[in-house]
């Protein structure tokens, strides 16, 4: 079996990622390797993010990790919030107000496309690898349903007449970016684990 660190503290994250990947492999969480500190995101790109803080748990702990960076990208605002998606309002990192400063900056616009990427940086046995994974859609005019967290409850993707907030996690997963992207790394870890 295989043990993986993925650069994240969040549950619900690693239970679903683990779900995908199956029984060979182990997944991990920072806090069950002991990696009790913030890790640095101060890249500019969301690829740099990612790989900042695969690259420091892997050095520092001797583990092979994964970690992602996601951020929303809107055409008519030069593809902001991207890699400051997180606290495009301020350092606070405020859901809410994230939101309504691209409904505002939204104002006025022609416009409204968007994308929301993620990008997942792999460091193993000394390889880099990375996953992205694109959604498309369009912001919507006001905030709907209660799922999800970020920009869901205002980001409609191609084809739905439904924001992400108001999908179930499993019709969310299906069609979104972050789901894209952990698809195409579990099928690299798996293509290449099995080779081995």
């Amino acid at each position: 079996m295989t043990e993986l660190c993925f650069a994240t503290n969040n549950a619900n994250k690693l239970r679903e990622i683990q779900q995908m990947l199956g029984d060979e492999f182990i997944l991990k969480g920072l806090k069950d390797i002991g990696c009790l500190e913030e890790l640095a995101e101060d890249q500019d790109t969301l690829e740099g993010n990612s790989l900042q803080k695969a690259e420091f748990v892997a050095k520092k702990y001797g583990v092979a990790c994964f970690a992602d960076d996601t951020g929303l990208e809107v055409e008519a605002l030069d593809n902001a919030p991207g890699v400051y998606s997180a606290r495009y309002a301020g350092p606070q990192r405020d859901n809410q107000a994230n939101i309504s400063l691209v409904l505002e900056n939204l104002k006025g616009k022609n416009s409204r496309k968007a994308q929301f990427r993620t990008v997942i940086s792999l460091v193993e046995a000394g390889k880099v690898h990375q996953f992205t994974g694109i959604a498309k859609g369009v912001i919507a005019d006001d905030l709907s349903g209660e799922e999800g967290f970020g920009y869901d409850p205002v980001f409609i993707p191609e084809g739905e007449n439904r924001t992400f907030a108001q999908m179930s996690a499993q019709e969310k997963n299906a069609i979104s970016h972050r789901g894209k992207a952990f698809r195409k790394l579990i099928e690299h870890l798996k293509n290449n684990h099995n080779r081995s």
